[in-house]
């Protein structure tokens, strides 16, 4: 629950916003769901009164230039529809009817100096980190060629293990065990350590690692955009694994859905391997490059010509290891 009081310590740095009337309305909820955060934030309208109203020199000589009674119906309607709190920007003197009416209502009313429409951008960033859906995934989430990877598998699959080879091979660790995640877009999931377990990695039988201290600056980041999702499964000689999948497939994560590849664990396999490759050929698919398409293509060209060499194509793009396209 976020309130008007959290709203000005939370942005003091950026907004400087400055309290002088409603002292006791600081306790004013925020976490509306039914609104989204650029419907709780504009410039005077009682149209959307119910809206944090900011104001401006142009409001503010619009207002001083009105008659008595259109003041009066302009703070009627806004004070009446629970306008959560009033902003008076750019160091502007607030006329002393508004000022009356947030003492007698109690309503929040802030100064800054910044102008209006700095006040409103920063507002609505603040309110969409507070709106946006939040949860939390067991996993290990890690930075890979510049793309956040949440590895994901049963408990004793060695999930820790493989961050930590992929941390020795110049990769970083954004969280391991517990990772929250949020949606910062329409088609985005953004992924960070709780502050409980930042820095450190479990590996079983040897303990709690500090990352940062063993491995350096470099080898920790504080949040990524969780753009593939792959799953470690115990595999069986029972098991059957599609060694040429042609359909993409996905896991949803806050309601988005976020590619997916599925890793067979088996003795023998150098998963920190087959992971970096998962990741460069994700690259290359979201870059409109279809391997298996092409490969499939290229076969029935060889069936329906065998004369024409099927191997003579366009040559395949490659990627540098220090590739960073996210």
């Amino acid at each position: 629950m976020a309130t008007i009081y959290n709203l000005i310590n939370e942005t003091a740095t950026q907004l400087m916003l400055s309290l002088i009337e409603g002292e006791l309305g600081v306790s004013r909820r925020l976490d509306s769901h039914a609104l989204a955060a650029a419907d709780m934030v504009g410039h005077l309208n009682i149209v959307h009164a119910n809206r944090i109203q900011v104001l401006g020199q142009p409001e503010i000589k619009y207002y001083q230039k009105l008659r008595t009674n259109q003041r009066e119906h302009i703070s009627d309607e806004l004070f009446a529809a629970g306008m959560p709190a009033m902003i008076v920007a750019e160091g502007l003197d607030v006329p002393e009817g508004l000022r009356a009416r947030c003492r007698t209502h109690q309503t929040p009313l802030l100064t800054t100096m910044l102008p209006a429409a700095k006040v409103i951008d920063g507002l609505r960033i603040y309110l969409n980190k507070l709106l946006s859906k939040q949860g939390q995934r067991h996993g290990v989430l890690i930075d890979v060629l510049g793309m956040g990877v949440l590895i994901t598998g049963e408990s004793g699959l060695g999930k820790s293990e493989l961050a930590l080879e992929l941390i020795s091979r110049g990769h970083g660790l954004v969280a391991d065990d517990m990772v929250e995640i949020m949606q910062i877009g329409p088609n985005m999931i953004e992924g960070r350590c709780p502050q409980l377990l930042q820095n450190l990695l479990e590996v079983r039988g040897i303990g709690l690692l500090d990352i940062k201290a063993i491995f350096g600056e470099t080898a920790v980041r504080r949040r990524m955009r969780i753009k593939l999702v792959v799953h470690l499964a115990r595999y069986s000689s029972s098991d059957e694994i599609n060694r040429l999948p042609t359909v993409l497939q996905y896991e949803e994560l806050l309601g988005v859905a976020i590619r997916k590849i599925i890793l067979p664990v088996a003795v023998g396999r150098n998963l920190a391997v087959l992971l970096e490759a998962a990741v460069r050929n994700t690259i290359l698919q979201l870059r409109g490059i279809d391997t298996v398409g092409d490969f499939i293509k290229r076969q029935q060209l060889a069936m329906n010509t065998p004369n024409i060499d099927p191997v003579d194509t366009e040559p395949v793009t490659l990627i540098s290891h220090d590739t960073n396209v996210f």
